[in-house]
């Protein structure tokens, strides 16, 4: 007697063939077969072809500007902080000599003496020139590097003029100059030394040698068309990489370019040079609290000439596989299978955080939901953490996006490295706000792994922007669902990063079992609006 699975095989195989006959007399395979639609697809598919490379290149391009970008802000970074640094000490030197000088009993020592106690180390700097002392006639009574001081007046010097007329000018730059003890061209920072009764007792200053920029400006390559400049606030052009003698000392105070660098302290922008009409990508900022500009400048032409390159590469390969295609219609089925692999990237892409590479909203709200069904189903306990970065904000508004970019980064790495199980997802919901879903973990489980968070928070660093270990902080919300009670669980759990906020932040909270906390503890955030 045959059995219910005999009778069922049977049946299948009286199926097969009614199924693959109706299969071939398909809408589908009728359209396949047709010459017609072959042709109009061998047409179509060069016409998308077209379409996709074109948007490819447009993010070639892109990218390209991206990098030049990149590329200007952190030389822009680099040369700034090692200007400012070196000004910054011999300003130190300048200063310590106007006080030190007026000490009592340092009239009374020796020559020598004197000159050691004045001037420190820092006069012997490759690139210093002179450090001198001139008294209320512009004559040269105390030298760094001569005993006695080497004869010079500078009183015709428009430095020494400004100090005279005004008690206030503080520190002052120069516009560059010939040294008349060097003989070689320096911009000089000076200082007033006032009498014990405030009138004017001479002024110390400090030459810094031309070749101090040129040799930091000579380590970059910018490109044929590319260039570094050093201004005053007036327009006076300090430096010039690639140095050309007759641009320095310049004064471009009035062109556009010059005008924009005046009205921020820091940004970029294309212009068009008014020394030899070339477009450039101008990225500049101001050197600390100094009278100095600094800009780094590309040229448009060359940032998009690898770019062009690849164009005209990729472009003519798109020409040739799209007269493949018309000739051979066939290459169509290929193009299908290939849109098919495109698309299952795309809706793995879909799924995940473009910055971090952690789960995003979509992927923890389908693994949330799928989690709670099968904890209440089984009973068995579901926690959540809702981790939130401190003062996140202001990563962002002292160091800039793309160090709030690279905390958030590091956070990923953090959170990836505390959770080790292949089951527990952490996903990235918001700006600064992370979650890490743990199916069958109790309280204890959740807050070890909140403890680890912590732990390994800590050694988190962003050099980059000066930011050691022990800078970026967390508070994180802990919630257990244990009996299957997961409807309420990100609520819980949010209310408790807010008591974690507000007790003071770099701590974890833990919320009660059930959902019976008050709405007004809590932000206005809900499974599906995450």
């Amino acid at each position: 007697m045959p059995t219910s699975d005999d009778e069922m095989n049977r049946a299948t195989d009286r199926e097969k063939p009614t199924r693959s006959q109706g299969w071939l007399r398909s809408p589908l395979v009728r359209h396949l077969r047709s010459a017609r639609n072959w042709i109009a697809l061998g047409v179509l598919a060069p016409v998308g072809m077209l379409v996709v490379s074109a948007i490819m290149l447009l993010d070639l391009r892109r990218d390209a500007w991206e990098k030049a970008e990149q590329t200007s802000r952190n030389l822009l970074q680099v040369i700034e902080r090692d200007i400012a640094r070196n000004v910054e000490i011999i300003d130190l030197s300048l200063q310590a000599v106007a006080d030190n000088i007026k000490a009592p009993g340092v009239a009374e020592i020796s020559p020598a003496l004197r000159q050691l106690v004045l001037f420190d180390r820092a006069t012997t700097a490759r690139d210093m020139g002179v450090m001198l002392v001139l008294d209320e006639n512009g004559d040269s009574i105390l030298d760094s590097g001569s005993v006695p001081a080497r004869r010079v007046n500078n009183a015709d010097r428009a430095y020494f003029q400004l100090h005279k007329a005004r008690g206030d000018l503080g520190l002052h730059i120069s516009p560059p100059l010939m040294s008349r003890l060097l003989g070689e061209s320096v911009i000089v920072l000076s200082r007033r030394i006032d009498r014990p009764d405030g009138s004017f007792g001479g002024v110390v200053l400090a030459s810094l040698k031309l070749s101090y920029f040129s040799t930091l400006f000579d380590r970059i390559g910018l490109g044929r068309e590319g260039g570094i400049n050093l201004y005053l606030r007036d327009g006076t052009r300090l430096m010039r990489y690639p140095a050309v003698q007759a641009d320095i000392g310049a004064n471009i105070g009035g062109a556009p370019t010059f005008q924009r660098f005046l009205a921020e302290d820091s940004g970029s922008f294309r212009g068009i040079s008014v020394r030899d009409g070339v477009e450039r990508y101008y990225a500049f900022t101001r050197v600390g609290d100094l009278p100095l500009i600094l800009n780094v400048a590309l040229g448009t032409h060359e940032i998009e000439a690898e770019w062009k390159a690849k164009a005209a590469v990729l472009g003519l390969a798109v020409l040739v596989l799209c007269g493949l295609t018309v000739l051979l219609s066939l290459l169509f089925g290929r193009e299908l299978r290939r849109s098919a692999t495109m698309q299952g990237a795309l809706a793995k892409l879909a799924r995940t955080d473009t910055l971090t590479g952690l789960a995003n909203r979509r992927q923890f709200e389908e693994a949330f939901e799928r989690s709670a069904r099968a904890s209440a189903r089984t009973g068995r306990p579901l926690s959540l953490l809702v981790i939130d970065a401190d003062h996140f904000k202001t990563y962002n508004d002292r160091f800039g996006h793309a160090v709030g970019d690279a905390v958030l980064q590091g956070l990923a790495e953090v959170l990836m490295r505390s959770v080790r199980r292949p089951g527990d997802l952490v996903a990235r919901v918001g700006g600064e706000e992370f979650a890490v879903l743990m199916p069958d973990t109790d309280r204890e489980g959740g807050l070890q792994v909140a403890a680890a968070i912590h732990g390994a928070t800590r050694t988190l660093t962003v050099p980059s922007a000066g930011i050691g270990p022990g800078s970026v902080t967390v508070s994180i919300g802990v919630a257990v669902a244990t009996t299957g009670g997961s409807a309420d669980l990100y609520r819980r759990a949010d209310a408790a990063l807010y008591e974690a906020k507000s007790g003071g932040r770099n701590r974890t909270r833990c919320a009660p079992d059930g959902s019976g906390v008050p709405p007004s503890h809590h932000r206005n955030l809900r499974l599906g609006t995450i």
